[in-house]
């Protein structure tokens, strides 16, 4: 099993290992994923068998074939001729232009939030998760995980106080997708990011997919999925929150279960509208921006090898992420092969720059310090070819 999923051996305790002998389709899933993890199983296939259990009723011990077949090369990943001048921010905007794209879609992760004063999920030192430990918690992600939140939701509602959104403000990044709105090419914005800043930067409800949740709804946990929803209000939630224990145990006691905000925690689906968009966005898109997300989480990462194969895909991020080596159909700006990569660019570096220099790329540098300035406010004029 450790070599289907490609994880050695070496440094795994010894008690693990006999442990993962020991599992047979027979195990219950989560006292399998809990042995899987012990036995260093990444976090990435950890996600993967999670999903894969609660909507496909697939046993994780089923799921390394599976990730193998999706894995194993498909027609549209053979070698072909390159559509980009050169793999980069100036091959990305004389591709836009030339070929009038107005179908964009982008990605984005908490990297666009960064320099808003919100600490990204795995930086080391400073990233969300490394903070944690004051939780006493078995595992950092532990923290949006729903099975544990039920048992132990002391240390959610303490970090929710902490994060909630009102005090942060969109960043370059939030408006240059804006921008992509208001110059009539973009198709969709699917964030990972939880704080609603793509809305106060301008970006229209229709036009965003908040693919794990946010703040804007609460609703109460129920151990019955099939029962209908309880929504409670956000303002209801922030109150019991800010009066510490008292105020959320009281909470639960009248709602009848534990209040949350509509952020989706592991081992809870992805909003309805996520669902019944993201194959279809990605097939018409004709471009793929992906900004600040290190593509670890599925199935959200599983956009990236969604897109059409003719469309262009750029990675805007300090570190190379989602490559095909690591992600099904994923990025190949890293292959070295003649014709292994055609249409994948990366801009190392951070989102607020990135952003900056492909909106100059384009001409339209000085629409987006506007919308900065404005706050998101200054009149922008559509593209030439996507003109009403």
């Amino acid at each position: 099993l450790k070599c289907c999923l490609g994880v050695t051996p070496a440094g795994v305790p010894h008690g693990a290992m006999a442990d993962l002998s020991e599992l047979s389709l027979d195990t219950p899933t989560e006292e399998c994923i809990d042995k899987l993890e012990a036995a260093g199983i990444p976090l990435q296939l950890l996600q993967i068998m999670r999903q894969l259990a609660r909507d496909g009723g697939v046993h994780p011990l089923q799921v390394p074939e599976q990730v193998s077949q999706r894995q194993r090369r498909d027609p549209d990943e053979e070698k072909r001729d390159r559509i980009l001048e050169s793999f980069d921010l100036d091959g990305i905007a004389r591709y836009i232009a030339e070929k009038e794209c107005k179908k964009v879609v982008v990605m984005c992760g908490a990297g666009i939030s960064t320099s808003a004063g919100i600490p990204d999920f795995r930086t080391p030192g400073t990233g969300l998760y490394d903070n944690l430990q004051r939780f006493n918690l078995p595992r950092a992600e532990a923290v949006f995980d729903i099975a544990f939140f039920q048992r132990s939701p002391a240390a959610f509602y303490e970090l929710a106080r902490e994060m909630w959104p009102g005090t942060y403000d969109p960043t370059p990044a939030h408006f240059f997708i804006k921008l992509l709105h208001d110059k009539g090419i973009l198709l969709r914005c699917y964030t990972q990011n939880i704080y609603s800043l793509e809305r106060q930067a301008g970006l229209p409800e229709d036009k965003l997919i908040a693919a794990h949740g946010n703040f804007d709804k609460a609703h109460v946990v129920q151990s019955d999925e099939e029962a209908p929803e309880i929504e409670v209000g956000i303002e209801e939630l922030k109150a019991a929150l800010d009066r510490g224990e008292e105020g959320w145990q009281a909470l639960r006691r009248e709602k009848g279960g534990l209040v949350k905000p509509k952020i989706v925690f592991f081992g809870e689906s992805l909003p309805d509208n996520f669902l019944q968009n993201h194959r279809r966005d990605l097939a018409d898109c004709d471009l793929l921006l992906v900004l600040g997300t290190s593509l670890v989480v599925a199935p959200f990462n599983s956009l990236v090898g969604l897109a059409a194969c003719s469309a262009p895909r750029l990675l805007v991020n300090r570190e190379a992420a989602g490559t095909s080596d690591e992600l099904a159909r994923g990025f190949r700006f890293h292959t070295t092969g003649e014709g292994e990569n055609w249409r994948d660019a990366w801009h190392q570096g951070d989102c607020d720059s990135g952003c900056k220099a492909l909106a100059s790329a384009l001409g339209w540098g000085e629409e987006l310090d506007a919308l900065i300035e404005s706050k998101g406010a200054s009149e922008i004029h559509r593209a030439p070819w996507a003109a009403l």
